[in-house]
């Protein structure tokens, strides 16, 4: 069995007031790029309703993705590295309460402006899912050695991309999206505390 070689860090470690403020000044200029963006073009906001059913489909598209998550973690080891490597970062400082805000903040910012906005302004067909979900995938980007984990939000945002326009509902990835962070989370700091 090769042992895995583990990665130096491309940027330092981050302590957890860094994490967070970092969280919170992410989401804020994501939100802030959404108004903008809004503001600016010629199209609306994708709709979302506060329906139970799209709330527990958003449920059930977060499960799958948890669990997806977890396959692919496991079969490829070059995700494995990748995605091991962005969570210590982001999630090593954190205590338990801060994982609330890793699920609100970006859950809801991301979910604004790739779904919510994104979508729409691109057209909302499959040419919008790809180009949001790229874009979705580059902002997970944490280092040149991070493209399996890059690839893998790209993938991750397509079915979140998929999930509102068939859903018709943006909860539902906004629900999906916070429930895969705070599962995975909860996951990751179980499995390396």
């Amino acid at each position: 069995m090769v042992e895995q070689k583990k990665q130096d860090p491309e940027i330092p470690y981050l302590t957890r007031t860094q994490v967070l403020v970092a969280m919170g000044a992410t989401a804020t200029l994501l939100w802030i790029v959404a108004k903008v963006w809004l503001r600016l073009g010629n199209f609306l906001l994708f709709e979302w309703h506060w329906y139970p059913r799209d709330f527990a489909l958003g449920l059930g598209v977060g499960v799958m993705i948890t669990v997806l998550s977890g396959l692919a973690y496991r079969l490829y080891p070059p995700y494995r590295q990748s995605a091991d490597y962005y969570l210590e970062l982001v999630l090593k400082p954190l205590v338990w309460p801060d994982l609330i805000w890793l699920g609100l903040l970006p859950g809801l910012s991301e979910e604004l402006l790739f779904r919510g906005v994104m979508l729409s302004a691109l057209g909302l067909d499959h040419f919008a899912v790809i180009g949001s979900s790229v874009c979705f995938g580059i902002l997970h980007l944490s280092g040149s050695q991070q493209w399996p984990y890059v690839i893998w939000a790209t993938i991750i945002g397509i079915i979140l991309g998929y999930s509102a326009l068939l859903s018709g509902n943006l909860l539902v990835p906004i629900v999906a999206h916070m429930m895969t962070n705070w599962v995975s989370s909860c996951l990751w700091k179980l499995q390396n505390s």
